[in-house]
């Protein structure tokens, strides 16, 4: 425990190079303690991102790229045969903790690819890069994020009612968030907005983060139960649906926390625009529809037993319990990226997006 102050002040995921440590924010303890773990050993590294200790992609990603560099700057070896199998096993151990989120597999990868596409050099000079590389995926993070909020920020007007579903703010992100990223902003241009959090069973994350964070920045926040949206939307109070993804497919399809394509379809019931906002690492185009994106299975526990003093499941009952559901690209109104807003087609605008990345993000898709 240390001292307490904005829970915005802190940082999600960083690296202590001198200690040699991922740090991290335990997520699973807030609001109620802020605990900061420092983690060393890979065993912990992978605990740590399938417990959801660090959570939401672009969080996860960045965690997943220190992680890796930690693994390399401990392996013994002078030669580039040596070094690389331990580094690919380090990285594969890393990328079985959680098989959804695409922004850990792209990390990892992309700091592979660097050591690849060095290996001439000496160890030493690979592992800098290494380090190098797992910063720059952080600063780049914090760009996107503010990029994302800018355009999302086209969206609504001050005053406006906006739902969300889990959490992809500042807490899943290394600041500002996704779906979130457009109310932080606008909070720093004196906007107010009244927004409803979902609790987002069976983990929370919406009453325990959403909320949590969106106080902290005096946002106008009302927690709502998953089965509230409904009444919610039909009382009018309701002009955007904000929400995060884990990945999307080529078509559109948006892989997000379980519950978010329920309230796709309400929106699309009371003609409320649904927004899908996440960065390019999101988006993965080798996967043409969300029928083929893997989704996580959880522990029982987490439904029958984990909020509760006691069980509340009788004993022997089956519990189905994903981690994600898939929302049809028929109902997302938008898909907002730090390279614009995509938007029906998505295979066209998507493949736009792509070529706007590619230029740095100067030109093209601006919603």
């Amino acid at each position: 425990m240390i001292e307490e102050k904005n829970i915005l002040n802190y940082e999600t995921v960083d690296l202590d190079e001198q200690e040699g440590a991922l740090v991290i924010l335990d997520q699973t303890k807030l609001p109620g303690e802020v605990k900061i773990l420092r983690l060393k050993e890979q065993k912990d590294i992978w605990q740590a991102i399938y417990l959801l200790q660090v959570r939401g992609a672009p969080a996860i990603g960045v965690a997943a790229a220190f992680g890796l560099y930690l693994a390399a700057k401990d392996i013994r070896a002078d030669t580039w045969e040596e070094f690389y199998p331990s580094l690919h096993k380090a990285k594969e151990y890393l990328n079985s903790s959680r098989p959804t989120a695409v922004n850990l597999s792209w990390a990892l990868n992309r700091m592979e690819k660097v050591a690849e596409e060095n290996k001439e050099k000496s160890i030493p000079e690979i592992k800098e890069l290494l380090q190098k590389e797992a910063l720059e995926i952080k600063a780049e993070d914090v760009w996107m994020c503010r990029k994302i909020g800018e355009y999302g920020l086209r969206l609504i007007k001050d005053g406006d009612g906006i739902l969300t579903h889990c959490n992809a703010g500042q807490l899943a992100t290394s600041k500002y968030g996704t779906a979130l990223a457009p109310i932080h902003l606008g909070r720093e241009r004196g906007m107010n907005f009244k927004v409803f959090c979902d609790e987002t069973r069976p983990l929370l994350q919406g009453i325990r983060l959403s909320s949590f964070e969106l106080m902290a920045d005096g946002v106008d926040t009302t927690v709502i139960c998953d089965n509230m949206a409904s009444q919610v939307m039909r009382n009018g109070w309701v002009d955007a649906v904000f929400v995060g993804c884990d990945r999307v497919a080529a078509n559109g399809d948006a892989c997000n926390k379980i519950g978010t394509s329920g309230v796709a379809i309400l929106a699309k019931y009371y003609g409320i625009p649904f927004y899908v906002l996440g960065p390019t690492s999101t988006i993965d185009m080798s996967i043409p529809r969300g029928e083929e994106i893997v989704i996580e299975q959880r522990l029982p526990e987490e439904v029958t037993e984990m909020w509760y003093q006691q069980r509340m499941a009788p004993q022997g009952v089956k519990v189905y319990n994903p981690a994600f559901d898939v929302t049809s690209h028929e109902l997302i109104s938008g898909i907002v990226t730090e390279c614009g807003i995509a938007r029906p087609p998505f295979r066209e605008s998507l493949r736009e997006v792509f070529r706007k990345s590619r230029n740095g993000g100067r030109d093209g898709v601006d919603g």
